[in-house]
């Protein structure tokens, strides 16, 4: 497939760092195809980050956002330098694919489905009230050269977040992906770039438990659906065991009513006539007495 599945902005997740403070940073998925795509969020610190959703579906031409929250730390890294990566994958769903649907399936290379795979570095940025932590001799200072100005944006949440960053031009795009292969071969310990080995990347753990619930939730109510229909079925088979069972006695007693029948009908025959003996003894008498009136 030659076009791109998503646009992503931004290109990075941008984190304003402070010390025992969470952060939040917006992502925004655009689909550029006319068909349904699914799309999952992997990490490679699932403990670290919270992602809200971490899978969905995105209709035709449409958009999706979801948002990464770095939990609260209570060090600074070196040079505030992250190696942490995030991995967006998506692919071409059926029409009416819901997100109960998405499994992780759908999203295994050996399934011959095309799979659209990209990477999010993590960079961290200083607050703008104060200048960047570095450390020297064990003590943190203050490096005024590398102070940064950010323009801030409060989401609803109270957490800070800052917007995405300018549109650049289409040559500065193109230069983009070989940045990021430079740095993938840079952090080979962390994400390496063999495919088998970004299967290793898991969901966020809120995410994934939540998700569990909500599995969890579906299999006891589809049980209990399931229980009640047993229960009905049982009551149904019942009955209809019921019902075989005096249709066979009704059967019975018509059979037995019908060889009563019969046995009458048969004596009736038998007994039809007067008995030869009977009609001899008539035919004497009625000889004898023509004799004596006729001399």
């Amino acid at each position: 497939m030659a076009t791109h599945l998503l646009h992503i902005e931004p290109a990075e997740l941008r984190f304003v760092f402070e010390l025992k403070k969470q952060s939040s940073c917006l992502v925004q998925l655009a689909n550029n195809t006319d068909h349904f795509l699914a799309f999952k969020v992997k990490t490679t610190s699932p403990k670290k980050y919270c992602v809200r959703p971490n899978i969905g579906i995105i209709k035709p031409n449409d958009k999706c956002d979801f948002t990464v929250t770095m939990q609260a730390q209570r060090m600074a890294p070196p040079d505030m330098l992250c190696k942490d990566k995030f991995l967006i994958q998506s692919t071409v769903v059926p029409v009416g694919t819901t997100e109960d649907d998405i499994t992780s399936d759908m999203f295994a290379k050996d399934s011959g489905k095309f799979i659209e795979e990209k990477k999010l570095r993590v960079v961290l940025i200083s607050p703008p009230s104060s200048p960047v932590l570095l450390p020297v001799n064990g003590d943190m200072k203050h490096d005024p050269s590398n102070e940064i100005n950010v323009q801030k944006d409060r989401l609803p949440s109270g957490v800070e977040n800052i917007p995405p960053p300018r549109k650049v031009s289409e040559e500065v795009k193109g230069l983009e992906p070989a940045q990021d292969m430079k740095e993938d071969r840079a952090d080979e310990d962390i994400v390496p770039r063999q495919a088998e080995n970004v299967g290793d990347m898991k969901p966020a753990k809120d995410d994934v438990q939540s998700n569990l619930a909500n599995e969890s939730e579906e299999l006891k109510s589809k049980l209990s659906v399931m229980d009640s229909k047993l229960r009905e079925a049982e009551v149904t088979i019942t009955k209809l065991n019921e019902e075989r069972r005096r249709n066979t006695q009704e059967k019975d007693l018509l059979k037995k009513e019908l060889e009563v029948l019969k046995r009458q009908i048969n004596t009736k025959g038998n007994q039809a006539g007067f008995p030869f003996l009977f009609v001899c003894m008539v035919a004497l008498i009625s000889v004898a007495v023509g004799y004596y009136i006729h001399p």
